[in-house]
């Protein structure tokens, strides 16, 4: 593992035990209940800690849409041609695609990442070039790109937190574009954790049964010739991922760095969670589920992780649209936090006058 890396891991702080503690006493002091917001409260609780503020708000959040090709695009695990990986990133920069409209009506920002893209140099002023190499490797041919590789797109990934941060955004949430990329994560799925192809491996952009079932032994292959080594995550990523899921790893790692949380969005994901979660495990504290998508193996991957998502919409959409819809519950949590009236500012009777 490279010295950067092994550096982001040792840097990430726990959470701060104070700033939950005077967040708990705040939403105790507040015209209800104790406790009677459920998890609106916890999810507070969790953020003060993060942020080691104990009235967090988040008013510049970005969604970090990191976009690359794969090659085992070849083997015909998906409905849709690799040229649609460009098409959408130009619609992601444009302002047309569902997490754009998502994002508009969160008071979200969009920033999109060309991290492998396929063919031609792609020149936009709004996108961030960081293009490692033109897409991953066929990996039923061999590895899906070098170690080397996988480390710098997680380097990357904390660079742009890291920037992002110097600008004054104090929230993110992960989003992703690559057609193929439900393959690679399903893959990275079952080496990391040993569940089977057969439940890892959903419907993508919409297989038919015995495209499901091909995508299946796709996956199974793989894992077979490139022999990862489940003990070594970056060997995982490497070997059978993809370069935007370890952009997304390092976006991650480098919230958490930060005190930001990062809110997950689909099962792409959680397959980079999954990853930062095996090499730092204290990086969960900073992990917010936003959903549980319709795709197959999400709901075993959420749990193998440990986190619980906050909503099931029976979305398989990807895009950060799931995170960007949780940023409302969000919102939320903080507005009855901060505009809520206390017993004694509102002249009522709490239990401890009773």
């Amino acid at each position: 593992m490279s010295q950067q890396i092994l550096q982001h891991l040792s840097s990430i702080p726990p959470l701060d035990t104070e700033a939950s503690a005077l967040a708990a006493q705040r939403l105790d002091n507040l015209t209800k209940p104790p406790g009677s917001l459920g998890r609106l409260e916890e999810l507070f609780i969790r953020l003060a800690g993060i942020t080691g503020h104990p009235l967090p708000s988040f008013n510049k959040r970005t969604v970090i849409v990191m976009a690359a090709d794969h090659g085992v695009c070849e083997e015909g695990i998906s409905a849709f041609p690799s040229e649609v990986t460009r098409q959408m990133v130009l619609n992601f920069l444009s302002g047309g695609a569902a997490v754009n409209v998502l994002a508009r009506q969160a008071d979200a920002d969009v920033r999109c990442v060309d991290i492998g893209i396929a063919g031609d140099s792609m020149e936009h002023p709004h996108l961030i070039g960081r293009n490692i190499r033109q897409g991953t490797a066929n990996m039923l041919k061999g590895p899906a790109m070098l170690r080397e590789e996988a480390e710098q797109a997680i380097q990357i990934g904390h660079d742009v937190v890291r920037d992002a941060v110097a600008e004054g955004y104090g929230l993110f949430i992960t989003g992703e574009m690559g057609i193929g990329n439900t393959t690679a994560s399903s893959a990275m799925m079952s080496a990391l954790t040993g569940i089977t192809p057969l439940e890892s491996v959903g419907r993508g952009t919409g297989l038919n049964d015995e495209r499901v079932r091909h995508k299946a032994v796709v996956v199974q292959r793989s894992i077979e010739l490139n022999h990862p080594d489940a003990t070594d995550p970056i060997d995982v990523l490497a070997k059978v991922g993809g370069l935007e899921i370890a952009g997304l790893v390092g976006v991650i790692l480098g919230a958490a760095m930060h005190r930001c949380p990062v809110i997950i969005d689909g099962f792409i994901s959680s397959a980079a969670a999954l990853v930062a979660q095996r090499l730092a495990p204290q990086v969960l504290d900073y992990m917010i589920a936003s959903h549980v998508s319709k795709e197959q193996g999400h709901a075993l991957l959420l749990k193998e992780i440990g986190l619980d998502p906050m909503l099931d919409l029976h979305m398989r959409l990807g895009e950060g649209t799931g995170g960007v819809l949780a940023l409302h519950l969000i919102d939320a949590a903080s507005h009855l936090a901060s505009e809520m009236a206390t017993f004694e500012s509102a002249g009522i009777s709490g239990e401890h006058t009773l």
